[in-house]
């Protein structure tokens, strides 16, 4: 019997018009009556994944910041925070490439410097808690840092990827979105929140079952017994994860559900 089904959000569970669909809180609310919890397993910050899934907060955990954390019954489980001479050496890198806007997530709001139109409207439609500052790099001084989120003007696999994958040296730095890419320490992912997770409620990896559609959510798919991917994931993540369920836009995750309950 499962345990925990955890699920990315963008471009997995929700489809592209980034709204839940309508079967979501019916099916967490008979998956907790099973006694499965669920797992929305987000780049978003844990305050938009509160404010998401508010209607049945009580009856799910979250992993947030690609994996920086994991909140459950109440409380957050496991953080893995970016040191901070860490987070200022790869902001001087992401800073010296143009289009590129770099966002620190703390464990309760994000830090930003940028007043560029586009990047904003983004950023607001995304964070439930985000702080325009003067001096970033003061934030990331006096706050806890799990992540630098770098919003990118261009397709981030296009644009930011190639232009910090090979000079930021020691640095987990992975496309997450169409348009973001993230840095973090090396060894913060979904997986390591979600096997905190399982070791918490007593699950094996044998009773994890986790959906995802690009790279970042590799981890939590090998950390997984069952692991799926939609059919409009990332190619590359396609070729290690064989088991394919329909897009996001045709709701193949609720489908797949649906199936296992």
């Amino acid at each position: 019997m499962f345990k925990i089904i955890a699920s990315d959000l963008d471009g997995t569970l929700l489809p592209p018009s980034k709204i839940l669909p309508p079967e979501t809180f019916p099916l967490i609310e008979e998956m907790f009556e099973r006694g499965i919890t669920f797992v929305p397993a987000s780049g978003r910050q844990l305050p938009n994944l509160k404010k998401l899934f508010a209607p049945v907060l009580g009856k799910i955990a979250v992993i947030a910041e690609n994996g920086g954390l994991c909140w459950h019954a109440g409380k957050i489980i496991y953080c893995n925070p970016t040191p901070a001479d860490d987070v200022l050496y790869a902001l001087d890198i992401i800073r010296r490439e143009e289009g590129l806007f770099p966002l620190c997530s703390g464990v309760d709001c994000a830090y930003y410097d940028s007043d560029d139109e586009q990047f904003t409207e983004v950023l607001n439609r995304s964070y439930s808690r985000a702080e325009r500052v003067s001096d970033l790099a003061a934030a990331v001084k006096n706050n806890t840092i799990l992540k630098i989120s770098v919003w990118d003007k261009l397709p981030a696999a296009e644009h930011a990827a190639p232009a910090l994958i090979p000079n930021i040296r020691g640095l987990r730095v992975k496309v997450s979105g169409y348009d973001w890419l993230d840095v973090c320490t090396e060894s913060a992912n979904k997986g390591e929140a979600l096997k905190a997770l399982a070791k918490e409620v007593g699950a094996t990896r044998e009773q994890c079952v986790a959906f995802g559609d690009h790279m970042n959510d590799l981890e939590m798919l090998e950390a997984s017994g069952q692991a799926y991917v939609t059919a409009n994931a990332f190619p590359a993540l396609k070729e290690l994860v064989p088991d394919i369920v329909p897009s996001n836009a045709d709701l193949g995750v609720i489908k797949k559900i649906k199936e296992l309950l």
